[in-house]
């Protein structure tokens, strides 16, 4: 833990942005626990609470993330200044917007100036996929992998893939300008889900790195195909306009890829906390 606090110090500002992030989304629980999530004609205020969350954690990671990047400073500097910026207005327009009781995207209700800032929103948001797919791409250099912590990278790699299915659930939503699809088939599932293989690939090879019964790269190979498949066959279950809750051969698929990724996780967690009990063991006895 202490190497992903030291890591988090290092991007102190990219951090505190996230940490607002949950801090907003924690706010607008307690009113919603007081007053009800609906406000006005379109605010869902439980929206709000799920996006400022989301989005916190996702800047905590990418605070931890960056220092792996064969970013300059100057580079580094760059991203940190937009995306700190750019989360901020996020926050701020699907927070206040939900509170006016207007959808900030796609509001049917509001003025023109209230569809000028979804327009700005929907831009906001192309303008971080594209910086982040530059992030992305430091990851994939050649010279990327030759380093000691090559399996962190290798889990950034998997981890990116899956966010940029994520991105392009986003991309997706923007264009139809609806998170629904066919008769069930709900976008933000794909979106939201294909994030988190964003911290599950990367932790798992950053506890590989914590202990000494799995060497090599294959386990993280399998939990990284695990969660690519599980956020692969989301996707073709929301194409076919479907329910992700609607038992199909597609779904056990996906549950099966994600038990695996789980229970890959799971095991290596466990394979840690062994080693480390052994080790105090013996200084004990020493």
């Amino acid at each position: 833990m202490k190497e992903l606090t030291d890591l988090l110090k290092k991007e102190k500002a990219l951090t505190l942005t996230g940490f607002l992030g949950l801090v907003l989304g924690g706010l607008c629980q307690s009113y919603i626990l007081l007053f009800g999530a609906q406000v006005g004609l379109e605010g869902d205020l439980a929206k709000a609470v799920s996006f400022n969350i989301a989005l916190g954690i996702f800047l905590l990671t990418t605070a931890i993330i960056v220092s792996f990047a064969n970013f300059s400073h100057k580079a580094k500097m760059i991203f940190r200044c937009f995306y700190i910026i750019t989360a901020l207005y996020s926050y701020g327009i699907e927070t206040i917007q939900h509170f006016r009781g207007i959808d900030p995207r796609f509001t049917q209700v509001g003025s023109p100036l209230d569809g000028i800032f979804g327009l700005l929103f929907g831009l906001v948001s192309i303008a971080m996929i594209v910086f982040y797919v530059i992030l992305a791409m430091q990851f994939f250099r050649k010279d990327s992998m030759k380093t000691e912590r090559s399996r962190v990278i290798l889990g950034v790699r998997y981890g990116m893939f899956s966010t940029m299915l994520a991105f392009a659930a986003g991309i997706w939503i923007i264009t139809i300008q609806s998170r629904f699809i066919g008769e069930s088939g709900n976008i933000i599932w794909l979106h939201g889900l294909g994030f988190h293989g964003l911290q599950l690939v990367p932790l798992i090879a950053w506890l590989l790195e914590k202990q000494s019964r799995f060497i090599g790269m294959r386990m993280i190979h399998l939990s990284g195909l695990s969660w690519s498949f599980f956020i692969i066959l989301i996707a073709l279950q929301t194409m076919l306009g479907r329910t992700i809750f609607e038992m199909s051969y597609i779904m056990i698929g996906t549950v099966i890829f994600f038990v695996i990724s789980i229970g890959i996780l799971a095991i290596v967690i466990y394979t840690v906390l062994k080693d480390r009990n052994i080790k105090t063991s013996i200084s004990q006895n020493v």
